[in-house]
């Protein structure tokens, strides 16, 4: 879900993947702010075995919770807790799962994300009627494989939609 862009707003040149939605609200993971920490330096911290490649960066989940870890991953390594997110991704927060990724036993695709965008009852809905948000089928080459600094605009592509030919300015011919 590429945001509509708003220049000073935190969503401003984010893609947002909705794990959860219901009456309640929502809870989504920004997939495109890189975080200068790495995956090696996390799991140093947190004094697990890192034989995986160490130099993976942490992503900024969003504004919520940002020191808990929300694995977004592909579901071919579960844990207890884990949750289905779409026919082939899930979201783990377990220790187990951080373990399993050091031991180079975890998911095939992954992203850890440090935080959480969420949105009460009825607010994204406000923000979907407001405009401020694109939707967009859920792409795991998007999620995954795409270069963070690429990720709006192939979002965006799977739309029809070309943001450089954009404006946020309207007037009167």
């Amino acid at each position: 879900m590429p945001s509509m862009r708003s220049f000073g707003d935190y969503f401003s040149d984010t893609i947002t993947y909705v794990c959860r939605h219901n009456r309640e609200g929502a809870l989504g993971l920004v997939v495109n702010r890189p975080l200068s920490m790495t995956v090696g330096e996390l799991l140093g911290q947190l004094e697990l075995p890192c034989s995986i490649d160490p130099s993976t960066h942490l992503i900024e989940g969003g504004p919520v919770r940002g020191d808990c870890a929300f694995i977004l991953h592909t579901n071919d390594v579960e844990c207890g807790h884990t949750v289905r997110v779409g026919n082939a991704l899930a979201l783990t927060t377990e220790m187990e799962m951080l373990e399993a990724i050091g031991r180079g036993e975890g998911p095939r695709q992954y992203l850890i994300a440090l935080g959480y965008a969420g949105w009460g009852q009825g607010q994204l809905e406000r923000e979907m009627d407001a405009n401020t948000w694109l939707t967009c089928p859920s792409s795991k080459t998007v999620i995954f494989d795409i270069p963070f600094e690429d990720r709006v605009n192939s979002a965006a592509r799977l739309l029809g939609i070309d943001f450089s030919l954009m404006s946020g300015h309207s007037g009167n011919a």
